[in-house]
């Protein structure tokens, strides 16, 4: 075959999309729950949003973007996260000016050049949050309760919660002093990549999923150790509520990771993710913390925010380890069968009136003879089969048959009431 999808991308067939809308509606309905409302961002962005909001030293900027200039000059970055253009859109439309917190949610398809494996594809789907306008590690503890809803709601089991907090503006400056002669002096055991520049980033060291970064961060300083009074107080409060939660059964245990950053430049205080016990690789299904910094990075006043992303690609992954069976997907109610041009005609105007009243139905094809139309009908898991032959439209009648379950055959009116009404 000549073409086939672009290397690190999937067509999503039939037969997944069950487990896609009941991820979907979870996702919509818990977010509904907390009083969130949906945003859509465009697909694309002007690219400076994302060098300035994430930030030129990350993966992301560095290695990862899809950018191009479009036929007018405008050099623009299909979408590599869902925070940023959430804050563009928060600053451009006066958003500061309705009552805060603002709550934010959407469903974005984002891309980024990254070897695929497992659980990680360059075109993959995100479930987000966000609420933004509000500091309490209170809005946290909510952001935090709100993931955990979402992915038991959804049947998962045997999660984790690792929490930390990194610090901010005032105490970061000093811990990454720190954290950056505790590399240098291992500086042989880090990978390439960040033997390059560690300096620049350390705390990607701490993230980094390769052998020697991993043995070097064992050892390295933490970032809860070397707290400022203010990010210290927030941390302490957000641990007390989370344990509220947990003790009311809202939320599952923690624990504090001091190993746990987020890979972009925006984030501060607290961070957080949900990953499954016995995934390895790329195992986090939900992630996030917040970026207080960010609104003012991309031109806007000072404004405090939260939020997460959860891949929908590595949730489906995890249902489906797990085994959990989702609803299916709305079974076709009616295929009609027809012997003859009239009865086929007939059909067609019947097929019509009985969508327009909320019934899934079909004409089988033309040109086929009953059995045939009847072995498509058996495949394609209707419920029924309605069989009408010229001669069957002279009396004014046709046949209902089960194609499920063991009802029994029965001749119906030529009426789309009267059909609908015996399709039980």
């Amino acid at each position: 075959m000549a073409f086939k999808t672009p290397r690190g991308t999937n067509d999503i067939l039939p037969e997944d999309q069950a487990y896609w809308s009941y991820v979907w509606g979870t996702a919509e309905q818990v977010a509904a729950s907390f009083g969130f409302g949906r945003i859509d961002t465009p697909m694309f962005e002007d690219t400076s949003l994302f060098r300035h909001g994430v930030g030129e030293e990350t993966d992301i900027v560095e290695k990862e973007m899809y950018s191009f200039d479009d036929l007018g000059g405008d050099n623009i970055t299909l979408k590599p996260e869902g925070t940023a253009p959430v804050c563009r859109a928060y600053i451009q439309h006066g958003m500061s000016n309705l009552p805060q917190p603002v709550r934010l949610f959407y469903e974005n398809p984002h891309f980024r050049y990254e070897r695929p494996q497992a659980g990680r594809v360059r075109q993959h789907h995100q479930f987000g949050v966000e609420i933004i306008g509000d500091p309490s590690p209170q809005v946290d503890a909510e952001i935090i309760e709100l993931g955990w809803t979402y992915l038991s709601s959804l049947g998962l089991k045997n999660l984790s919660l690792k929490i930390n907090s990194i610090g901010d503006g005032a105490c970061r400056p000093t811990y990454l002093e720190l954290l950056n002669a505790h590399l240098e002096h291992y500086e042989d055991s880090l990978c390439d990549d960040h033997r390059k520049r560690y300096k620049v980033n350390p705390l990607r060291v701490l993230d980094c999923k390769k052998p020697g970064c991993q043995s070097v961060s064992v050892n390295a300083p933490a970032s809860v150790d070397h707290l400022c009074d203010d990010c210290r107080e927030h941390f302490e409060l957000l641990k007390g509520t989370l344990d509220d939660l947990v003790a009311a059964g809202a939320l599952i245990p923690y624990t504090v990771d001091n190993r746990l950053v987020r890979g972009l430049d925006y984030y501060n205080r607290t961070v957080f993710e949900f990953e499954p016990a016995d995934v390895k690789g790329q195992s986090t299904i939900l992630a996030g913390g917040r970026y207080d910094p960010l609104i003012e990075i991309l031109g806007g006043k000072p404004t405090p925010g939260i939020g997460f992303g959860s891949g929908v690609e590595r949730v489906i992954l995890n249902l489906k380890a797990q085994g959990i069976e989702v609803p299916e997907a709305r079974t076709l109610d009616l295929i009609c069968v027809h012997i003859g041009d009239n009865a086929r005609r007939r059909l067609v105007t019947l097929a019509a009136t009985l969508r327009a009243a909320g019934k899934s139905v079909i004409v089988a094809p033309e040109g086929r003879s009953m059995k045939s139309q009847m072995r498509y009908a058996n495949n394609s898991g209707a419920r029924y089969a309605l069989i009408l032959g010229d001669r069957d439209l002279e009396q004014g009648e046709a046949t209902l048959r089960p194609l499920i379950g063991d009802g029994k055959e029965v001749q119906v009116g030529l009426d789309a009431a009267v059909i609908a009404a015996e399709m039980v």
